[in-house]
């Protein structure tokens, strides 16, 4: 007999609740909870396909150890005295930084990836940390934590009820967004038009969301700063800044206007191929709408001038005095952030605390640039202990990382390595121990880094929807145990994990003036936490301290894990609302409009104004039935559109000699590739476009589908060296490449 059981999508950053059909303990359907409070019953092809990814057989069921050079299965006991014994012969030996810690994607749609790799790091105190955030969205951290003092302080824009939104180097028709949680983005975005909004796509190529705006404009790839430069030097040109309520918590506006003095319409109109009247236009247009908010994302993001860019989408937000109030951009407040504190100064945000040991790059948030792993590992010489051991986790940098064939070589290089995986793939191959996390139906799901990017405040939570499978270990606990591996506690019990971090928690909210528990007692206040288990009982206490929590009976009708539970489709805590100062932690307690680092680097943006690619340069793009690399085994994700496939421009494609479908040869600095051609006018002439996460054609992974029709990895026309330099982030977009046919390559060798 079936039955239905509600679950949190985990495939994209939309976070949609799904109705699943069970029969037995297979999932048999997946449909949009019409009840859940934020997605109200919406679901894309991922979440319908919620099945066919939980049941792959290629999911891993049991440990893998690496016996003989082969990787066999094991049981978990000897899978984790593998880890203690590999992890900590290295940290012994050669200290903690010579563990590497490699955070990926998915690690971010899993309780347990928010909840154990920061007591992992913690414990094992090493400063080599890489994560994807590296190749994604880095800037806008570092461009927030400069701006307001927290890296994690990312204001987003109210979709629901602003009058003009301007999209720069986003897709949400085929991501869903990103850095901005919003189930049913194309709804959103049809109803700003419905209700007389204007939308504006500023993307080189002629996406889906493009197609749905009012303007879309073909800038040229990697000048999105100079764009935004531009709207603001008009804002204070034409006096359209208005700050409103905003004037009293800002500081630097005058510096701000002097240092955009050189960023004229006219002066980046080349530059950007857009033509000087239009700035004009686009600018006046943000000025003038009731209310209006700027929306920037990956492609704004992975280019050299990514943390510019991102500083000035919220600059514009702000000059136009949109930032903070409905219907401009807002800071989420997310039921498990912390007890909000006073408003006041903070201690601000701080680049370049410590540096990569090869090639000095700066740590940004803790991290250092993914594109830097391979050097770490593999250059020996110098100053420092090379990455000698790896803990990767839900992470495949020789997908997602640049030149992933050095980094293949590199991994392959390591004493010890541990992948927390479900899958063998092109990077958990190398692992000399694999810890598979069971299917995602077995797993309970709260969103913890996405609802503090939501575009309403609400809280839900799911439990397992079906049992653990004999023979798996739930992910909290597969983590609970790698932490005590790494940390020298092998064999304690995995719950201590949790009660130390429940006691550390507690211990130090009572010392807090400002934090409900004040003065209480922290082994009182543990035993009135709820839960079946440690991650419960850490929700719990994190619902309880939080903005909307009982304070542990301080506040009777706040939240708390058994509420929470009483309301299996979420609770609505309302649309956002103005909130500074509070999130403000920077030294001066306001916003800091032009932070030295920004200020330092804008010399290298001037620089930009005189730059000309002289050929093609490569964009990346995205499908809406895959997420990176980690969904090409499910064959109903894949075919359609979810090709890998060179977008290029007709007139392109003719002065080329390319034929549409006919094998070409893409060159770049780190490599090159062949892929059969697209012949389209979707993308602007001089682009071409190559989508991310494919090249599933290494030996020794299992994955039967993907294999079966791999593509190739665009990252290995990258060889890691451009980054943006205060955030570290990798330059994937606006990459010069070569074109050939392969029949004219071929021709000319022989």
């Amino acid at each position: 007999m079936s039955r239905t059981a509600l679950r949190i999508c985990p495939l994209c950053e939309a976070t949609c609740g799904l109705t699943l059909t069970i029969e037995g303990t297979e999932v048999t359907g997946a449909r949009g909870d019409r009840d859940d409070v934020f997605s109200k019953g919406f679901i894309c092809p991922k979440g319908a396909a919620f099945g066919a990814v939980d049941a792959d057989p290629d999911r891993l069921r049991a440990p893998l150890v690496r016996r003989d050079g082969v990787l066999r299965e094991a049981t978990w006991e000897e899978a984790f005295d593998a880890v203690a014994a590999g992890l900590r012969a290295v940290v012994d030996r050669d200290g903690p930084d010579a563990v590497g810690v490699v955070l990926g994607n998915p690690n971010v749609h899993t309780m347990a990836g928010a909840l154990y790799p920061p007591v992992l790091l913690a414990g094992l105190r090493t400063r080599s940390l890489f994560t994807a955030s590296t190749v994604d969205q880095m800037p806008k951290h570092v461009s927030s934590g400069l701006l307001y003092g927290d890296a994690n302080a990312i204001p987003v824009p109210d979709l629901d009820h602003t009058s003009h939104l301007l999209l720069i180097g986003a897709n949400p028709l085929e991501s869903n967004g990103s850095l901005c949680t919003a189930p049913d983005f194309p709804g959103r975005l049809k109803a700003l038009k419905a209700r007389g909004g204007t939308l504006t796509v500023v993307d080189p190529r002629r996406t889906r969301t493009a197609r749905l705006a009012d303007r879309h404009i073909a800038i040229r790839p990697g000048t999105d700063a100079l764009l935004l430069a531009a709207l603001a030097h008009t804002l204070f040109e034409e006096d359209l800044a208005d700050l409103g309520d905003l004037a009293p918590h800002l500081q630097g506006l005058a510096e701000l206007r002097d240092a955009l003095r050189d960023f004229t319409p006219e002066a980046v109109a080349e530059a950007c191929d857009v033509d000087a009247g239009t700035i004009r236009t686009l600018a006046r247009e943000l000025a003038a709408a009731p209310t209006a908010a700027v929306y920037g994302r990956i492609g704004s993001c992975t280019v050299p001038h990514g943390t510019l860019a991102s500083w000035l989408v919220d600059v514009c937000t702000l000059l136009t005095g949109n930032l903070d109030r409905p219907g401009g951009a807002l800071f989420p407040q997310a039921a498990t952030d912390r007890t909000p504190r006073p408003a006041g100064p903070g201690r601000g945000f701080a680049l370049g605390r410590w540096r990569s040991r090869v090639s000095g790059h700066p740590e940004a948030k803790g991290e250092l640039p993914l594109s830097a792993l391979a050097e770490e590992i593999d250059t020996v010489t110098g100053e420092g202990t090379p990455v000698r051991a790896l803990i990767a986790v839900a992470a495949n940098p020789v997908l997602s990382a640049p030149d992933g064939d050095r980094l293949d070589k590199a991994l392959d290089s390591l004493e010890f390595m541990v992948s927390v995986d479900p899958y063998l793939n092109e990077t958990s191959r190398h692992a000399h121990v694999v810890l598979p996390p069971p299917p995602p139906s077995q797993s309970p799901h709260h969103d913890f880094a996405f609802n503090t990017l939501a575009v309403r405040n609400q809280v839900r939570y799911t439990r397992p929807a079906v049992p653990l499978e004999p023979g798996r270990m739930a992910e909290t606990e597969i983590m609970a145990r790698l932490v005590l591996a790494a940390t020298g506690l092998h064999g304690t019990d995995p719950s201590a994990v949790d009660d130390m971090v429940i006691g550390q928690t507690l211990g130090k909210a009572v010392t807090e003036p400002h934090s409900p528990v004040h003065g209480r007692d922290p082994r009182d206040l543990a035993g009135l936490l709820t839960g079946v288990n440690g991650p419960e009982r850490r929700l719990d206490m994190m619902l309880r301290l939080g903005p909307y929590g009982d304070g542990f009976g301080a506040r009777p009708d706040g939240l708390t894990l058994e509420r929470l539970l009483a309301h299996p489709h979420g609770i609505d805590l309302g649309p956002l609302a103005s909130r500074l100062p509070q999130p403000l932690k920077t030294a001066s307690g306001k916003v800091e409009l032009l932070p030295g680092p920004i200020a330092g680097d804008l010399p290298r943006l001037r620089q930009a104004l005189r730059e000309r690619p002289d050929g093609l340069v490569l964009v990346g793009r995205r499908h809406l039935r895959s997420n990176n690399s980690w969904m090409h085994n499910v064959p109903a994700l894949t075919g359609g559109s979810n090709r890998c496939t060179l977008h290029i421009h007709p007139d392109d494609a003719e002065r080329l000699g390319v034929r549409d479908g006919a094998p070409v040869r893409l060159k770049g600095a780190g490599g090159e590739v062949t892929a059969p051609a697209e012949v389209t006018d979707a993308v602007r002439p001089g682009v071409v476009s190559l989508p991310h996460g494919w090249g599933h054609d290494r030996p020794g992974t299992r994955l039967g589908h993907a294999s079966a029709d791999p593509g190739v990895n665009v990252n290995q026309l990258l060889d890691g060296r451009a980054l943006d330099p205060l955030s570290g982030n990798a330059v994937l977009n606006g990459v010069p490449v070569e074109v050939s046919p392969v029949a004219e390559t071929i021709s000319a060798l022989t």
